[in-house]
């Protein structure tokens, strides 16, 4: 049987990783929870860049990769192409449709944390949704400025800032509970595409609040690409690396 690899550490790739059987092994950079109720195995922690995935794929007899990582870590799926070619392992990804503006959406695109910062000078009340990289800057918030910064785990709050501890997905109800608590006057969101935080997308463009979006990255091509997580599980069946009950 052809052994995978799963780069994971999204919604989509969990889904993936739970029709895997023990010869698979699936990888976690570790920054969220570990999964413990999966028969593949679970592999906790980088390869050392591209060398060192190489090297990994080479003594596990990895037969196939799948690059199911979340659409902003560009360097782990240029790592994953770079080592793929290198070991003549074919790389497979989930590359997730990201999120088109629909009619009354106001989206302020920016490519990097210096534009962004930039774009939220009018405002006094952003809700960050980018992860942990704002929790690098609580230093430097503007005196006009409070921020609410929605995480995976749990931060101290400061003066001018509030962690939200809480992980997707969120509902269409909840988020417009919590913009009416917290009264936001703008969202900082990165295109992240998929329904799991699409709701905030929603009760943004209901309240009639600008979007700061962070553009994607350029991704490598991989040898095959897949938009739906049904799609790519089909294409393991036909490899035989996923049995025929796979939905």
């Amino acid at each position: 049987m052809m052994r995978v690899l799963l780069l994971g550490g999204t919604g989509d790739a969990l889904k993936i990783a739970r029709r895997l059987g023990p010869t698979h092994v699936y990888s976690l950079a570790g920054l969220g929870k570990v999964p413990d109720d999966l028969q593949c195995a679970v592999r906790v922690g980088g390869f050392g860049g591209a060398d060192g995935l190489t090297r990994y794929l080479e003594s596990e007899r990895i037969g196939l990769v799948i690059d199911a990582t979340h659409p902003y870590a560009a360097q782990i799926s240029a790592n994953a192409a770079q080592a793929s070619r290198a070991a003549h392992v074919p790389c497979w990804a989930l590359r997730r449709p990201a999120w088109q503006p629909q009619a009354g959406d106001d989206w302020r695109m920016v490519g990097d944390w210096h534009e962004l910062t930039a774009a939220l000078a009018p405002f006094r009340r952003p809700l960050f949704t980018l992860g942990r990289e704002p929790l690098a800057h609580l230093d430097e918030i503007p005196p006009h400025q409070f921020w609410t910064v929605r995480v995976l785990d749990p931060h101290p709050d400061t003066a001018r800032s509030r962690t939200l501890a809480a992980r997707g997905p969120f509902t269409l109800d909840g988020e417009r509970a919590l913009f009416a608590l917290q009264a936001f006057d703008v969202v900082v969101s990165k295109n992240s595409g998929g329904g799991a935080t699409e709701a905030k997308l929603e009760v943004a463009r209901e309240r009639g609040l600008p979007v700061v979006m962070l553009r994607r990255p350029p991704l490598p091509p991989a040898e095959r690409e897949f938009a739906a997580v049904a799609d790519l599980l089909d294409a393991l069946r036909t490899v035989g690396a996923v049995g025929a009950t796979a939905h």
